[in-house]
């Protein structure tokens, strides 16, 4: 059967090629870092990242690392099981406990990633006679969850109050029992933060649930790190909190939902990813415990990590760079044309700088863009080298 599909699946890789979509694996061959070694699929040698999720640079904090050091001492490599099974150790428990303090949040729920916990969510509280009403640019993992439910979808224009109400009042005038409002707290590909006080008034005015993805706050937005919600003083109106464990809280992987204690309570007996899924790895659970230690008095980090996200989009703007505005550690650098964008990722990468070009279909069509992620562990030295290489780099695009 295989053979006569082949033909056409070449085919398709051979569009995604020409239309400069194609998506390398570089190989890094060190710890992520500031700094790391990449050792296939670009150029060989030590070179600035700046394309990582790292945003508090502890991906490769010794103390993080002894503490996974301890923890697989302790408990072990996997738990070979799913929770309700017995997959279940005091670590996971404290993690869960740890995260609701630290959120605001009654109760948490860990899952293997983010994607997952965001599968889990909309199929397990809602069906038919029920409505989610959804930012348009929401990550790909709520858009999928999405689809697993019933429920009744509505759409409105990203960060857009007006239309978001007009989708509430359909919702309601349509009968919809349960009344769901969904956002990412930090949109991914632009670095935009929602609205949340808005949305939340909204949310009350309409009798709706509020749910955030905050996977790229949480750690580092926020006067305590406590990502969107605390920005905007609405962590006690927020019902539903999703996040990750592989982004500013260590890098590794895992993500979660803390909610209401009743949400929580029925995802244990309901949420499919949950009830299916092995176990988070205990050294992970172990090792996000001390990263939660760590952002207590993380403020330094949140300092620094703020510093250089200024420095970045200051120079490159008066550079004259198309850098979209905002002040989160997103940086995208439009570019507009896919192959462009990927050349010039290439260009930089020669130039020791490590960022890749995003274009369809993470982004729309049309606007392809780099985009910049900036650490607590970079240098000043190591952003002004940054943006020196993108001057570099456009000149020999122009060439």
């Amino acid at each position: 059967m295989f053979d006569s599909v082949r033909d056409d699946i070449r085919a398709t890789l051979e569009e995604i090629e020409q239309a400069g979509l194609h998506k390398p694996e570089r190989v890094i061959g060190t710890p992520q870092s500031a700094t790391v070694e990449v050792t296939a699929g670009g150029r060989p040698g030590e070179v600035l990242n700046f394309c990582a999720n790292n945003y508090l640079g502890l991906a490769d904090h010794p103390e993080v690392v002894a503490a996974a050091h301890e923890a697989l001492d302790r408990w072990g490599y996997g738990m070979a099981s799913v929770r309700f099974i017995c997959g279940t150790q005091e670590v996971h428990k404290e993690l869960e406990a740890r995260l609701s303090s630290f959120l605001g949040q009654e109760d948490t729920i860990l899952y293997s990633s983010c994607f997952d916990a965001n599968g889990g969510v909309f199929e397990t509280l809602l069906g038919a006679e029920d409505a989610v009403i959804s930012d348009a640019l929401n990550h790909a993992s709520i858009i999928d969850g999405i689809r697993l439910s019933k429920a009744r979808r509505f759409r409105y224009a990203n960060r857009d109050m007006a239309d978001l109400e007009r989708q509430l009042k359909e919702a309601v005038e349509g009968g919809a029992r349960r009344r769901l409002i969904v956002t990412d707290g930090v949109f991914s590909m632009d670095g935009y933060v929602a609205p949340l006080d808005e949305i939340c008034d909204l949310a009350e005015r309409y009798d709706a649930m509020v749910m955030v993805d905050d996977s790229h706050a949480v750690g580092f937005v926020g006067p305590g790190g406590r990502g969107t919600p605390e920005l905007h003083g609405v962590m006690d109106r927020v019902d539903i909190v999703t996040g990750t464990l592989g982004k500013a809280l260590g890098g590794a992987s895992g993500g979660y939902v803390a909610a209401r204690a009743e949400i929580v309570a029925l995802l244990r007996q309901r949420s499919r990813p949950y009830l299916f899924s092995n176990t988070l790895a205990p050294v992970i659970a172990a090792a996000s415990l001390k990263v939660l230690d760590l952002l207590e008095s993380a403020g330094d980090l949140r300092d620094r990590l703020r510093a250089n996200t200024a420095l970045f989009r200051s120079r490159m703007t008066e550079e004259g760079f198309d850098v979209l505005p905002g002040d989160h550690a997103i940086a995208p650098v439009m570019i507009g044309d896919a192959a462009v964008a990927g050349r010039m990722a290439e260009l930089l990468l020669e130039r020791g700088v490590y960022v890749i070009g995003f274009s369809y279909p993470v982004v729309p069509q049309g606007q392809a863009r780099i985009r910049v992620q900036l650490s607590a562990a970079h240098s000043t030295e190591d952003v002004n080298r940054a943006v020196d290489a993108f001057v570099a780099a456009r000149a020999a695009l122009a060439g």
